[in-house]
């Protein structure tokens, strides 16, 4: 397999692209979102209305006829609409473009965390195929040497023992084939479980999408979906807060009435027009509790933002830590595993000239085996580390 730096890096139409789509469609943080756009958006048509609520028509009408039925007919017809308190609407109309923004905000940073896990799953199902690709490969050197075996004992070149060491080769191999299908398929399962569809036979790997730079990390803390949530969720506080500033008694309400009317049947009707205004009350503990309600979440928002701070910057540095390690590590295990694939070969052939025992040879090939699976891991740990170096400073596949 290509090392990391010698692939391209993973674009909108790769693999794990493709599989970060189709989980976030299957996750239920995703089912409501447009619906609770659409509130959202509704909400700030009401802010931008010309009354904070709609409007009511009231109709009356009066008559004597069930008493003594001279003709007294009345009929009042009246309108109340409700008034934007002074400021109250463009605080309205604030708060409602800032809890819009705040939810695409928090769609971002949702779709990246969908990421997350998709990314952990990938990389698992990765590991999973190569440790199978390597006990298959084992499965079938220990039935060759077998065969080998039972071939020169035959002869009376070797022991029972040997032969016997030789067919305990085979059913070790086999039941680690045997372990590493079950963990393929319950890698498999996993990543189906998020994306509702079977992974594809090429697990694309990504490229670091920023340098690990003290300027770069820089700019990408400032830009990682998680801060700008909560800096959105910091702004829509603040909002309501002048809301609530703004809104110290109900909307004052504005009534016009017609009214025709007249007392006897002989008489003609009469026309009035009147014009009301109700201006309610304050309450001191409703202001207050409505001021502490707002007061109380823009605190709330304001820890959460600084910890957002804090915890981004460190899990951008703990992901560049990780990559350093990785990739050192990558590196040794591959020396480690091209110094045992020597000696395996060496001893094959002192093996094969009768130059050194099978326990020998086991061994080494114990140490080839473990070479190589350590280098496959640290292969894909070096990959996953990648993907997670993304993931923290808030890339998309």
């Amino acid at each position: 397999m290509a090392g990391l730096h010698s692939q391209a890096a993973a674009g909108p139409d790769s693999g794990l692209a493709k599989a970060v789509e189709q989980a976030w469609r299957l996750t239920p943080r995703a089912a409501g979102t447009d619906a609770r756009m659409s509130e959202l958006r509704a909400a700030q048509e009401i802010a931008s209305g010309l009354t904070p609520e709609p409007g009511a028509v009231s109709i009356k009408g009066d008559s004597d006829r069930l008493n003594g039925d001279r003709g007294l007919r009345a009929y009042e017809v009246e309108l109340a609409v409700p008034l934007w308190l002074p400021g109250q609407q463009a605080a309205r109309e604030a708060e409602a473009a800032s809890r819009i923004d705040a939810a695409e905000r928090q769609r971002v940073l949702s779709r990246l965390e969908v990421a997350a896990d998709v990314r952990e799953a990938w990389w698992a199902l990765a590991l999973a195929r190569a440790a199978k690709m390597l006990a298959e490969r084992r499965v079938d050197t220990a039935r060759a040497l077998e065969t080998e075996v039972a071939r020169r004992f035959r002869a009376g070149e070797l022991s029972r023992i040997d032969a016997n060491l030789a067919r305990n080769e085979i059913h070790a191999s086999e039941a680690e084939l045997t372990e590493a299908r079950v963990a393929l398929d319950e890698a498999e399962q996993a990543l189906r479980s998020l994306t509702g569809s079977s992974a594809p036979q090429t697990l694309d790997e990504e490229t670091p999408r920023s340098p690990r730079s003290e300027p770069a990390v820089d700019d990408a803390a400032r830009s990682h979906p998680a801060l700008l949530a909560a800096d959105a969720r910091f702004r829509a506080a603040e909002t309501r807060a002048r809301v609530a500033a703004q809104s110290r008694r109900a909307a004052p309400e504005l009534s016009l009435r017609v009214l025709r009317e007249r007392g006897d049947f002989g008489e003609p009707y009469g026309n009035a027009l009147g014009l009301t205004i109700k201006i309610p009350l304050s309450s001191a503990p409703v202001v207050r509790q409505q001021e502490s309600a707002a007061q109380a979440e823009l605190e709330e928002a304001a820890a959460e933002r600084s910890q957002a701070r804090t915890r981004v910057r460190l899990g951008i540095q703990r992901a560049g830590l990780v990559v350093d390690a990785a990739e050192r590590q990558f590196a040794l295990a591959a020396q480690s595993s091209r110094l045992a694939t020597d000696n395996l070969r060496l001893a094959e052939r002192a093996f094969a000239l009768g130059e050194t025992d099978l326990p020998t040879l086991l061994r080494v090939r114990a140490a080839s085996w473990d070479a190589d699976a350590n280098l496959e891991r640290r292969r894909f740990a070096r990959a996953g580390a990648v993907s997670r170096w993304n993931q923290a400073i808030g890339v998309l596949p």
